[in-house]
Order: C-alpha cells, then sequence, then structure tokens
C-alpha cells in the first residue's frame, strides 16, 4: 500500500537540492523524533551514500536501483520498497519522476 498522507509532523520549509536539481527532498520530523524524507527525484542516473540504513518507499512514478556490490538493476515501482544498508551506496536510474518516502534508520 502506498503512503498517500503523513500526519502529525514537523517538516523542513528549505529543500535539500542534489545533483544540480535532479533530487529535491524535505526532512520531515515526527513527534517521537524519527526523521524520514520526502522528495522526487527527476529524469537522470545518480548514485547516493548513506549513512543510516534506508528503506526507500516510492509513491508515484518508477526507477530501476542497483545497491553497492550489486551488478542487476532492479525495478521498483509505486507501492514497492527496497533497502539500502547503512554505510553504503546505491545508484537509482530514473526515466519518470519518481516521488518516493525516505524511511531511516
Amino acid at each position: 500500500m502506498t503512503t498517500e498522507k503523513i500526519d502529525n509532523i514537523s517538516v523542513t520549509t528549505q529543500a535539500n537540492v542534489y545533483f544540480d536539481g535532479k533530487c529535491v527532498s524535505h526532512g520531515i520530523t515526527f513527534a517521537d523524533g524519527t526523521k524520514k524524507s520526502v522528495g522526487v527525484v527527476l529524469p537522470s542516473t545518480l548514485t547516493f551514500n548513506t549513512g543510516a540504513p534506508e528503506i526507500m518507499e516510492c509513491v508515484a512514478g518508477a526507477c530501476e536501483y542497483k545497491l553497492a556490490g550489486s551488478d542487476s538493476w532492479v525495478k521498483s515501482s509505486a507501492g514497492e520498497k527496497f533497502r539500502v544498508p547503512g554505510n553504503s551506496s546505491f545508484e537509482i536510474r530514473v526515466t519518470e519522476a519518481y516521488h518516493y518516502i525516505c524511511h531511516f534508520g
């Protein structure tokens, strides 16, 4: 099931803009201190590094991703998630806008 709305949060209004505007996100914080980000990746192929483990949840669009150490591209579409280990990286390939929620930890 795709997350459509997130209640009871605070939003960082200044966007995080990466890769010359190919990825734009906003940080959100829940009452219990849990942090996530919501954003969009525009058509491109990008490499992201992780500190904490991440779960990428697709809320619209689609992407293909490749985890560090893998040779395989895997498709992720609306309603699907993929996990990225902490202190790692992943490549993401997008041909249409990929809207996501990044769950940290």
